[in-house]
């Protein structure tokens, strides 16, 4: 398919579109034997592209997966503590995938693994607010007041936020909804609102559930999941 140069060059994972404009301007970059020029389009999948006279890598295949993260795994492909990390449970993929954003050690639920960096960065952009759904189990204040509080919140630690959804399940249980995904926000809510977190599941992000996937298990997302998911990250 044609696109613009840069566009190829920055998806075949070699240098961001800014920079891939830049070596074109630069006269590094050639179609066909033939110097690019600004503005230009190829077919990656047809045309001879290098830069600096070596050829352009073919993009590896886009892979999109969710998994049940479970307690006690770093959100991380390596860790220099020594701790368990999210990559050992997704070894069977068969191509490095990196998280979309993160889960705590000490919190577990759906995280999305990809390779298609472009997608996952704009998921994770703030200015595209994918709503993330969690199941917390509390202790501490009367749940009832907790959440009243809770939702009336739009600063917290000097910071503004969307108020978060919260709905009461039981005596010890809710439901949180947050739509920015600030560092440790739901604990950080709970926090303010003199309830401890006894357990942290995310279960929802966008239109992505997690329903029966077991703890420890992953499974690729559908054609339709991915379509999705690139809809409301902004990308189709």
């Amino acid at each position: 398919m044609l696109q613009r140069l840069q566009k190829c060059i920055s998806e075949a994972g070699v240098a961001s579109r800014r920079a891939a404009e830049q070596m074109i301007s630069d006269g590094r970059v050639t179609v066909n034997g033939v110097p690019a020029e600004l503005g230009q389009k190829a077919d990656p999948e047809v045309d001879e592209i290098r830069i600096d006279g070596r050829l352009l890598p073919r993009r590896e295949q886009s892979v999109y997966i969710m998994l049940h993260k479970p307690r006690g795994y770093v959100t991380t492909m390596h860790d220099e503590q020594g701790r368990k990390t999210v990559a050992e449970l997704v070894r069977s993929v068969g191509v490095r995938v990196y998280p979309v954003g993160r889960l705590d050690l000490d919190s577990e639920g759906l995280l999305l693994m990809t390779n298609d960096g472009e997608t996952a960065n704009a998921v994770m952009h703030p200015s595209h607010a994918v709503n993330k759904v969690y199941h917390v189990t509390v202790s501490g204040a009367p749940v009832e007041t907790a959440a009243e509080t809770m939702r009336a919140m739009t600063d917290l630690d000097g910071e503004p936020i969307a108020p978060p959804e919260v709905r009461v399940l039981g005596e010890d249980r809710l439901l949180v909804t947050i739509h920015e995904g600030k560092n440790r926000e739901v604990r950080r809510l709970c926090a303010a609102a003199e309830l401890t977190v006894r357990r942290l599941i995310r279960v929802q992000e966008g239109s992505l559930k997690l329903g029966d996937l077991k703890r420890g298990t992953w499974r690729y997302l559908t054609e339709s999941e991915i379509r999705t998911l690139r809809r409301e990250a902004g990308k189709e």
